[in-house]
């Protein structure tokens, strides 16, 4: 099950998941752009189950995680992104962020969660795993986008803390955080963005993760490396470094 399946890194996990034995479950806000990634999966041989939703309807996503049936990877990948634009952040889209990126997340994993705990074991005594998709923006706290950092920064603290306890009942919790994926999202970012990756090989570093069976899935090693750096420095100190770099762009 993948939420936010179509675009970017939802839509790269989807393909890269899709073959002959695989059932997909995958939910996205747009309908026809949602078909296109259904028929590319199918014609890799998966069965597709898709769902127009927004992650933000709880009721909707209790549901549609309810009805699935078994669930082997649920993936929490939808979120929205947005920045100061070098001003105030609109206090609408720090809600829009929040309610997307945390609420959204909360909104996939805990009926996952519920689904999961009743399900047989499989070889390896897992009943199920949940991927959230977090980011590097997790461990830096950058002015120019406080509540897209602060957001993936909960869902990262999250899952890492509820698989210590996860792990007792047999479901596996992996918080993603990968760096720059080159999307949609990204195009409009007005500052430079190393070591900028296409979704197909964030989508395998992703997987590729969670099947080592990761709690933390990290990568590039060289820009989490950097970032773990600049977010241990005395907030003003960062503040100012990063202040030298443009804002991201609000959300739109």
């Amino acid at each position: 099950m993948i939420t936010g399946a179509t675009g970017g890194l939802g839509r790269a996990l989807a393909e890269a998941c899709a073959a002959p034995g695989v059932t997909l479950h995958l939910s996205g806000r747009d309908e026809a752009r949602l078909d296109a990634v259904v028929a590319s999966c199918v014609a890799r041989g998966a069965a597709v189950s898709p769902k127009v939703l927004d992650v933000t309807d709880q009721a909707a996503m209790a549901d549609w995680v309810a009805g699935a049936g078994r669930l082997d990877l649920v993936i929490a990948n939808a979120g929205v992104s947005g920045g100061t634009g070098g001003q105030t952040e609109p206090a609408d889209q720090v809600q829009r962020i929040f309610a997307t990126n945390v609420g959204g997340v909360l909104n996939t994993a805990l009926p996952a969660l519920a689904v999961m705990a009743g399900q047989a074991p499989d070889a390896a005594g897992v009943r199920g795993r949940i991927a959230v998709i977090a980011s590097i923006a997790a461990f830096v706290a950058a002015p120019g986008a406080p509540a897209y950092c602060a957001s993936k920064s909960a869902v990262q603290r999250w899952a890492e803390a509820l698989d210590a306890s996860e792990r007792a009942r047999g479901v596996r919790l992996h918080a993603v955080c990968p760096g720059y994926i080159r999307t949609a999202m990204t195009a409009r970012n007005p500052f430079p963005m190393p070591l900028l990756m296409t979704p197909e090989v964030a989508a395998a570093r992703t997987l590729a993760g969670i099947a080592a069976g990761r709690v933390r899935v990290v990568y590039p090693w060289p820009l989490y490396a950097a970032a773990r750096l600049v977010g241990a420095l005395p907030p003003t100190w960062r503040n100012r470094l990063m202040g030298v770099v443009p804002a991201k762009p609000r959300e739109g």
